[in-house]
């Protein structure tokens, strides 16, 4: 009895050997791309697909966003300063069939892709222009990228310029000129402020000419002020008038 039943045991093995390897389950993030003889059929999933075997061949194609890290590259830019850029990409499958069909690997591609375009871009922008208008840059290297990498079926949603790697040299230089800058900044206040000022006093003189009395009550309240440092010294201002006299009958005397 054993003898007929080995045969029926081995048929069952390879009948579950040939469901296991026609069987795949895909998750909501994947397609699996068919290949039926060597021949497109199309992009299957997610949930339960059934294969062919032997002749149905499947690839996995991954349709969450991939972030890929541009590694730091060498750039020259238009104002002949010599530097290192590195930075990162974001972009997602969104044609399983082109990804697979038209480029041999989407994500070496899509690297190189990256990193070519990356010292193309910034090399045609001064040092100034790199460091200051970052976000036109990025946008501009998204714009690029994303067009290039198309026909892939591939779409490049952000690109960020990371780190920009500068030499010693240029690191001093900028320092020096950054504090040349603010020096230049505070004596432009500074002289700002004094022309305000000045222009007050004279307003506040021509005040105090029209009304004389105003003089004596500024004097009035200096005092006032200089009594609450609590000082053992006083000081009185005498004005020039009283002496009008004394300084005629002087002057009267010497002729």
């Amino acid at each position: 009895m054993s003898c007929v039943g080995l045969p029926f045991i081995i048929v069952g093995f390879i009948i579950l050997l040939i469901l296991a390897s026609a069987i795949r389950i895909l998750r909501e993030y994947e397609r699996a791309v068919i290949f039926r003889l060597g021949r497109l059929i199309g992009a299957k999933g997610p949930g339960l697909i059934i294969l062919i075997p032997i002749v149905d061949r499947m690839v996995r194609v991954d349709l969450r966003t991939v972030t890929l890290d541009v590694p730091p590259q060498d750039v020259i830019t238009r104002d002949n300063v010599s530097l290192k850029v590195n930075a990162v990409i974001y972009f997602r499958v969104m044609d399983p069939n082109r990804a697979i069909v038209e480029v041999e690997d989407y994500l070496f591609a899509t690297s190189q892709l990256a990193q070519t375009t990356l010292r193309s871009i910034l090399g045609q922008h001064e040092l100034d222009e790199l460091l200051t208008h970052r976000e036109k840059i990025n946008q501009n290297l998204q714009e690029i990228i994303d067009q290039q990498s198309d026909p892939w079926g591939i779409k490049v949603s952000l690109v960020e310029v990371k780190h920009v790697d500068l030499p010693i040299e240029m690191q001093r230089a900028m320092a020096k000129q950054a504090e040349a800058e603010r020096e230049r900044r505070a004596k432009v206040i500074n002289a700002e402020g004094e022309f305000q000022a000045a222009e007050r006093l004279t307003e506040a003189a021509l005040t105090m000419a029209q009304s004389p009395v105003t003089l004596q009550l500024r004097y009035l309240q200096t005092l006032r002020e200089v009594a609450a440092e609590n000082n053992s010294t006083t000081l009185f201002p005498i004005p020039i008038d009283l002496f009008e006299p004394f300084i005629e009958l002087v002057k009267g005397k010497k002729g």
